[in-house]
């Protein structure tokens, strides 16, 4: 009778590491191990399996099919066992949680989000990745993050847990700008939906306009705005104190939805913790004074 190997949940916990990672010396840097140490743990498990489960290359790893169909399983079965453990052992929720956010969320809503999360549960290890929406979703579907706060085009939808409104924002209510014949704009990157809600908002009333400074990144476009060189958009939470919000002379901006998406449909304790705090604190934080 053949033997089949028990896995080892250490290998597991590793391997969903390297998975999400996409390298073999970046996982170390959060696993505390060497590289040839994880390379064997790799193929310890690889072995165990009887196929591979990651493509090596010059640039990182990727998973093989195998990978694919593995990390969905070891994500439910670590996920398992740190809720038993915690459950019979009655410790707190302890082990790593990786959370997306796109940078103007960040700055506006993390500091409390956060602050009272880890109050709650201080051995939850909480790994950070701050990028647009559209680079995020990326993410969660490469299991490279367990969950993300994004933006949602639809505010009415069933998962918003918070709106947010657009808005101008220049070095003055009334910035000397608005003279110009073709208006200077600073936006994120083409496709995201500030920009896109920019740019048809100008078209609506027949504005002329012209993109002066695209970006992702959101103290670009704060510095843009704060030069006096163009008219950022932002979302009204993320709006620094120093600047202010332009309505004369400007068309209406939409509103948009906050959401948390996951990348597996079963979380891990941990991340599902995360997210109840989160859809239960976000929606009554208030807006800093201007």
């Amino acid at each position: 009778m053949t033997l089949i190997p028990d896995l080892d949940l250490a290998l597991l916990r590793s391997f969903a590491v390297v998975a999400r990672t996409g390298s073999i010396s970046g996982a170390c840097m959060q696993i505390g191990r060497t590289q040839s140490a994880l390379s064997m743990q790799m193929h310890r498990l690889e072995s165990a399996l009887g196929q591979p489960l990651l493509h090596r290359s010059g640039s990182g790893v990727r998973l093989t099919m195998a990978g694919e169909k593995l990390l969905v399983h070891a994500d439910a079965l670590l996920a398992r066992h740190d809720e038993i453990l915690a459950d019979m052992v009655g410790t707190g929720l302890r082990g790593p949680v990786s959370f997306g956010c796109p940078e103007d969320y960040s700055a506006a809503f993390l500091p409390e989000l956060l602050r009272g999360f880890c109050a709650l549960h201080p051995d939850v290890e909480l790994r950070m990745v701050c990028a647009p929406t559209l680079e995020l979703r990326p993410l969660l579907h490469r299991r490279q993050i367990e969950m993300a706060l994004v933006s949602v085009s639809d505010p009415g939808g069933s998962e918003v847990i918070r709106q947010e409104d657009f808005v101008w924002v220049a070095n003055d209510a009334a910035p000397s700008v608005l003279g110009q014949p073709s208006l200077p704009l600073a936006l994120s990157a083409p496709l995201t939906l500030d920009y896109r809600a920019a740019c048809a908002a100008m078209e609506s009333v027949g504005r002329r306009y012209r993109v002066a400074f695209a970006s992702n990144s959101l103290a670009g476009l704060i510095a843009i705005a704060r030069s006096g060189h163009a008219i950022a958009v932002l979302t009204r939470m993320a709006v620094p104190p120093d600047l202010h919000i332009v309505t004369n002379g400007m068309p209406a901006l939409p509103s948009i939805g906050i959401a948390l998406e996951y990348a597996d449909p079963r979380p891990s304790l941990a991340a599902r913790a995360l997210g109840a705090h989160i859809s239960a604190a976000l929606p009554a934080l208030r807006y800093r004074a201007s």
